[in-house]
């Protein structure tokens, strides 16, 4: 999918927004006017060239002939009146993953403060390429955990899009467990790994009484991971565990338990890549676009820019991938890590010919958001 971006002069500056407008309406066409495509356009653009979500800094860097106050007050239009078909945001987001039967998933939720509004959003991501690609997501007005009507609720927001058939396997933190969460897993037969606290109770079966988790790994060492073969009982859910000993934030070593619908020797394997979608927040935040800043308090409004944030997320991170794999490859520092994410690198990249004329790139950078 990747390898066949055409090389054309259409990345040309001057033409930007007509360029980006052209390719998002191949998605939006029907569902929204060409004004309002416009501005989406504009919007995106001028977030990757600014890199914040502050409105007044956006209008300034708006390709218009309009003076900046009035930029400001379309964009401010856009956020307070129109309705955003947040569904439809999902669908272009799936469509820009490069097509496979199943994906991996991975959840998680973000939250800050902004005076005395606590913003929580729940996010479904696809794990791909070190971070993960956000697909459906759910903002919670409120402060801690999700719960169980939230999780679900996503997950069949999920599959109404594009079918629990899509799964390979499920990911998520200690946060997500609980027995009707795990019982719904189940029932819909999705092969999840999900990490348990240390002071769950196991039972091996139901007519005994519970163990501690760590009996069943007696043992095992540093970097060593082991399933168990039988099935066990948390939470009044059957399911498998799993555990390695890994080290600590603080240094020291402590047991990793997973627990599992089925596939519990797969699960130490996909569970690493569940930090993708902390990596994704990050970008989201303090490493791209610094989302927190934005003065928005109404959580209708903040779900239309999260919306229009994802789609500049995806559209950096898959010119970041392209870049790596095709023009020039990101250094490698001496402890094996890249020296930027495939996010930065694709952020910097377009950044880079929005900003500088003379560093014009002969690809099209425009078209990694087509879904044709």
């Amino acid at each position: 999918m990747l390898s066949g971006i055409p090389k054309s002069p259409t990345s040309k500056v001057q033409s930007e927004d007509t360029y980006l407008f052209s390719v998002l309406k191949e998605h939006f066409d029907g569902h929204f006017n060409k004004a309002r495509i416009k501005l989406i356009s504009m919007f995106i653009l001028s977030l990757v060239k600014v890199q914040t979500v502050n409105f007044n800094r956006l209008a300034l860097s708006f390709d218009s002939t309009s003076k900046s106050d009035s930029s400001l007050r379309r964009i401010q239009r856009f956020f307070s009146s129109f309705l955003v078909d947040i569904d439809l945001i999902s669908k272009l987001l799936y469509a820009l993953i490069p097509k496979a039967a199943k994906h991996g998933l991975t959840m998680d939720r973000t939250n800050w403060k902004i005076g005395e509004t606590n913003i929580n959003i729940l996010v479904i991501g696809v794990v791909y390429q070190g971070l993960a690609f956000p697909v459906v997501f759910k903002m919670m007005d409120k402060f801690g955990n999700s719960n169980c009507a939230e999780r679900i609720e996503l997950m069949e927001k999920y599959n109404s899009l594009f079918g629990f058939e899509t799964i390979d396997y499920l990911v998520a933190d200690r946060e997500f467990i609980g027995e009707n969460w795990l019982e719904y897993l189940n029932q819909n037969r999705i092969i999840y790994h999900i990490r348990i606290r240390d002071n769950f109770k196991i039972y091996t079966s139901k007519n005994e009484p519970p163990i501690k988790a760590t009996w069943l790994f007696s043992g095992l060492r540093m970097g060593e991971f082991k399933h168990h073969t039988k099935i066990v009982w948390i939470n009044h859910v059957a399911c498998y565990i799993s555990a390695s000993v890994i080290k600590s934030k603080i240094g020291r070593s402590e047991f990793q338990f997973l627990i599992s619908f089925k596939d519990p020797s797969k699960a130490n394997e996909c569970y690493k890549k569940r930090w993708q979608i902390e990596t994704m927040f990050k970008a989201l935040k303090s490493s791209g676009f610094n989302i927190e800043k934005t003065h928005l308090q109404e959580v209708e409004r903040i779900e239309k820019l999260v919306a229009l944030v994802f789609i500049a997320f995806a559209w950096c991170y898959k010119v970041g991938i392209y870049i790596d794999l095709f023009e020039k490859k990101i250094k490698v520092k001496k402890h094996g890590f890249r020296a930027k994410s495939l996010f930065k690198y694709g952020l910097d990249y377009i950044t880079n010919i929005l900003l500088n004329p003379q560093n014009q790139s002969d690809v099209n950078v425009f078209q990694f958001l087509s879904c044709s």
